[in-house]
């Protein structure tokens, strides 16, 4: 009966990943109008006239696009427990985002309709394809073992025991359905606790004894916990502890450079990799075929999407273009319209569409998080592949990285520059220069910008790599006060400003 069950469940998250790709635009029309409806009588839908049932022209005239600073002032009233500003009812959790553009942290709400359906019903999406992908593993025969943050009270209403913050991944943990709760582990006490050393070190040793066939969690800290593991049951490889180890569902970082270091930790060629998109403002995406990066987006999980061409990013009036007008190969900035409250909400993501039937995409970097101080736009995917085939070329993997230019003038007055990398290496090259060399080829490959300036060094020479002693990146996020969760180091920047502060640790 169960598997009965089980089957049905899994053909019907099947045959809705097949509805999206196969009628993209239909379901978007769906879920735009399903937004508005429900949202016609909140003071956002009464001030933009939801009630006049709008059409996509209609929206995209009457609703500004809104950075979180611009959507602040509505969403305080909802972090302050007001009902009916942005979305029907109160809202009673938030997911804290340090945001890697902004040092002020940001709360995003995450409504009842927006778990329900938007992060668990990709989750179920997900776990559906991962089933007929891979059915080897028997997926739901063990356990997920789950990585994610932790939560706290609502600073803005501290004596409502009801309402909380935390990460996105502490957020649905902590709400999951019983089905869900029943094939992850470690249990939420553990999972959600707030010391991160003694979570990475409890965990490993609850999981021991666990039959744990996926991970989920971000790459960074993945890796912290599956050491430990290894060390703990003085094994050699982590499928001594855990044969049936078969899936790592990672997301929030490029998984291309930490790839060759699973590939060590985990030696097994039955090992497989899926990437989801899952942001504190949604799950917009997941990779729906295993021998490609690409990412479906997911066009009917509530959030309704647009798409803001890099030349309108700075414009006073910027104007989106829908999922009907996009290009492949451009670069996007996302505008998205959720069912927790977010209307034309500037998420500060940027993607490329690598495939329009059905739509896919990858994700390019951040809209103020790229190195462009000399002309050379380079965004943080350049940055990762370059990061991947240096680590390819000289045998070795990066634990973390950021970087940033450099301003100097030479002796004519002419002023030229270069991009410092700090890194902080598992093990350090044997060959550094060859590092730098083949981390400046890929870039040069990648970006016509950079290779431009990079030409005969006129206005970028080559790039200075500084090496950063272990831990460093961790020191800095605890220094924050963001050691763990789904907290990570800006890659790319356009100031000096994070990396001095970096640099600071090492005196």
């Amino acid at each position: 009966m169960i598997s009965t069950v089980l089957t049905w469940a899994v053909q019907r998250r099947l045959a809705n990943v097949e509805h999206i790709r196969q009628y993209p635009h239909e379901a978007q029309q769906q879920v735009l109008q399903d937004l508005l409806r429900t949202a016609r009588t909140t003071d956002w839908g009464r001030r933009y006239g939801y009630a006049d049932e709008l059409s996509a022209r209609e929206f995209a005239q009457r609703v500004p696009i809104s950075s979180y600073e611009e959507l602040y002032p509505e969403l305080e009233r909802v972090l302050r427990g007001e009902a009916n500003v942005l979305w029907p009812g109160p809202v009673q959790w938030f997911a804290k985002s340090s945001g890697t553009t902004n040092a002020r942290s940001k709360y995003i709400p995450v409504t009842r309709e927006s778990l329900h359906e938007c992060h668990y019903r990709a989750g179920r999406d997900m776990t559906a394809l991962a089933t007929l992908y891979y059915p080897d593993i028997r997926i739901l025969g063990g356990k997920t073992l789950s990585l994610g943050g932790t939560h706290g009270p609502n600073p803005f209403r501290p004596a409502a025991t009801g309402s909380r913050v935390g990460d996105v991944s502490a957020v649905i943990m902590q709400n999951l359905p019983a089905w869900a709760e029943f094939v992850r582990t470690p249990p939420l006490e553990l999972a959600l606790l707030d010391e991160w050393e003694e979570k990475i070190e409890r965990i490993a040793r609850h999981v021991l004894e666990v039959d744990v066939r996926v991970l989920a969690g971000v790459p960074t800290w993945m890796i912290v916990l599956l050491r430990r593991v290894t060390a703990l049951a003085g094994a050699s490889s982590i499928l001594e502890v855990w044969p049936r180890l078969g899936l790592f569902l990672h997301g929030a970082v490029a998984f291309g450079p930490y790839r060759e270091l699973f590939r060590q930790l985990i030696p097994s060629p039955q090992m497989h990799y899926l990437e989801v998109y899952n942001a504190s403002e949604g799950y917009l995406a997941l990779q729906d075929e295993p021998n490609s990066e690409d990412l479906l987006l997911l066009l009917n999980h509530g959030i309704y999407y647009e798409f803001l061409p890099q030349d309108q990013w700075d414009a006073p009036e910027p104007r989106a273009v829908g999922l009907d007008e996009v290009q492949l190969g451009r670069t996007y900035a996302l505008i998205i319209s959720t069912n927790a409250g977010l209307w034309r909400y500037k998420i500060g993501d940027t993607v490329r569409f690598t495939s329009l039937a059905p739509y896919r995409i990858r994700i390019s970097g951040r809209t103020k998080h790229f190195l462009n101080a000399f002309g050379e736009e380079v965004v943080v995917e350049n940055a990762d592949a370059a990061i991947a085939a240096a680590c390819q070329a000289t045998a070795t993997t990066v634990r973390d990285y950021t970087a940033a230019p450099v301003y100097f003038a030479t002796h004519d007055g002419t002023s030229r520059g270069r991009h410092q990398w700090l890194i902080e290496f598992n093990q350090v090259p044997a060959n550094p220069e060859q590092f730098v060399e083949v981390l400046d080829h890929t870039l040069r490959q990648l970006n016509s910008d950079y290779d431009a300036k990079r030409h005969r060094d006129l206005a970028l020479t080559p790039p200075q790599l500084t090496v950063a002693p272990p831990g460093t990146f961790e020191q800095w996020l605890a220094v924050r006060g963001k050691l763990g969760g789904q907290h990570k180091v800006p890659r790319l920047s356009n100031s000096r400003e994070l990396i001095e502060e970096i640099l600071q640790l090492k005196k």
